[in-house]
Order: C-alpha cells, then sequence, then structure tokens
C-alpha cells in the first residue's frame, strides 16, 4: 500500500533479467568450449568435425553475450533489461541455428 490508501504496482524485477543473462552467458562459453574440444578431437583423429563456421558462431555468440552481460550489470534501466534480454534472444538464436535446426 502506498500513502493514503493508493496501491502501488510492483515494478519488474531487473535482477533476475540480468542473472537469467549471466547463466545463458555461460551456458554459451561452455559450448564454445564443447566444439573447440569436439573440433579439435574431430582434426587429431582425421574424422569429420563440427567445422570451423561452427567453432567460429559459438565463439563468437559467447564472447558477444559476455559482452552483451557486462554491459546489463553495468548499465541499469531500460539499456540494461536491453542487453539481458539481448543476450536471451542471442543464446536461443545460438541453439536453434546450431543445435535444433
Amino acid at each position: 500500500m502506498g500513502a493514503a490508501g493508493t496501491v502501488t504496482v510492483p515494478r519488474l524485477r531487473i535482477p533476475a533479467t540480468r542473472g537469467l543473462s549471466g547463466v545463458l552467458a555461460a551456458g554459451l562459453i561452455a559450448l564454445a568450449v564443447v566444439v573447440c574440444l569436439a573440433q579439435w578431437l574431430a582434426v587429431t583423429s582425421g574424422r569429420p568435425g563440427p567445422g570451423p563456421a561452427a567453432v567460429l558462431g559459438h565463439v563468437v555468440a559467447a564472447l558477444a553475450a559476455v559482452g552483451l552481460h557486462v554491459a546489463a550489470e553495468r548499465v541499469r534501466g531500460r539499456f540494461g533489461v536491453l542487453a539481458s534480454w539481448s543476450v536471451v534472444v542471442l543464446a536461443a538464436a545460438v541453439l536453434w541455428f546450431g543445435w535444433w535446426a
């Protein structure tokens, strides 16, 4: 309750979106490491692997996610929320185009 019986509307929990973007950025780093290891094992054993495009795509996406997450942690307000949700969209795109499609 606010002053004189007014009802206040709870605000969006920005730390939750930043936490989600941090978890997803860490997951993208883990995926990039797995894809790099898979490519290295494939090259050393003479078998086909994910390929340089997949490795580069995962590494670039992981670096971009970390950069966006750092920006989300440092900037408050709309831009911080936008950076957090950009990490979510980036993670969804990597999973869709790199793993499910």
